[in-house]
């Protein structure tokens, strides 16, 4: 079975969560099937216990860009305002603006995610003081409320907010959806065509167990790498090409003509 990728937003050995392996049986719904499959292929693991400003830090520099420009950003960002007696939060408040965007350029839109890292740099700091505290709110707190939250701070989505949630607050539950996911769920027939990111997170959450989400997200995201490419996903060669053909609907690609369209706009 594959190591999960250092790049993964889930932090790779540093936070990536733990090996494990969770009940066999008869899924209950083709979502957990699919699931299941995917933890055979890649892994199954249980996250949890990042440190949460960090992690929400690293998930606004992996927006709209590959884990090859965010990561060597984080690590640039840890370097210079990271130390074992600083506390990043508070660092970040009193940063400069146009250095800290000079930091992370890699990543991409560094300007705009310099002021969103800035902005709820100042909200963690007023709000509870510290990284630390921010930390135990989003381990202890309220799923739904620490969601809310962190979806208040301006720049923060839907997947940035999950991805906190799942990482470093270890909640169950909790499926992320990037592109892969959204792309790979509807194609599979797993969500409506025309799902978005919300809709399509949803149906996931509904239809896999809690313990499974977790993996399911990383492993799924894997899967559209290494198989189900927005362009030429591997069916196209024929079902023998994909080993989860025999669970996937297919919506939007057509081995017979090699059109690929996304779902939504599948007849």
């Amino acid at each position: 079975m594959p190591e999960e990728p250092a790049e993964n937003v889930s932090g790779g050995t540093d936070g990536g969560g733990v090996d494990t392996q969770f009940p066999t049986g008869d899924p209950e719904t083709r979502a957990e099937a699919v699931v299941d499959a995917l933890g055979d292929m890649y892994w199954q693991k249980a996250y949890g216990g990042r440190d949460a400003f960090p992690c929400l830090v690293r998930t606004v520099l992996s927006q709209n860009t590959s884990d090859v420009a965010s990561q060597p950003a984080f690590d640039a960002l840890l370097q210079r305002y990271d130390g074992p007696d600083t506390d990043l939060a508070v660092t970040l408040v009193n940063a400069d603006r146009e250095r800290l965007a000079e930091t992370i350029q890699p990543a991409g839109l560094h300007k705009q995610k310099s002021r969103v890292i800035s902005e709820a740099a100042e909200e963690v700091v007023a709000e509870f003081g510290d990284s630390e505290a921010f930390d135990r709110f989003v381990r202890k707190g309220d799923p739904a409320a620490v969601r809310d939250r962190l979806l208040s701070i301006r720049g923060v989505g839907p997947k940035t907010a999950d991805c906190v949630l799942l990482f470093a607050g270890g909640r169950g539950g909790v499926f992320p959806v990037d592109t892969h996911v959204h792309r790979v769920a509807r194609r599979m027939g797993l969500a409506p065509p025309d799902a978005d990111h919300e809709a399509v997170r949803e149906a996931l959450e509904e239809s896999v167990p809690t313990e499974k989400c977790g993996f399911g997200h990383t492993a799924m995201i894997q899967f559209g790498r290494d198989y189900c490419s927005a362009r030429k996903p591997a069916c196209l060669d024929g079902p023998e090409a994909c080993p989860l053909a025999d669970l996937c609907d297919r919506v939007g690609v057509s081995p017979e003509t090699g059109d690929v369209v996304d779902p939504a706009d599948a007849t």
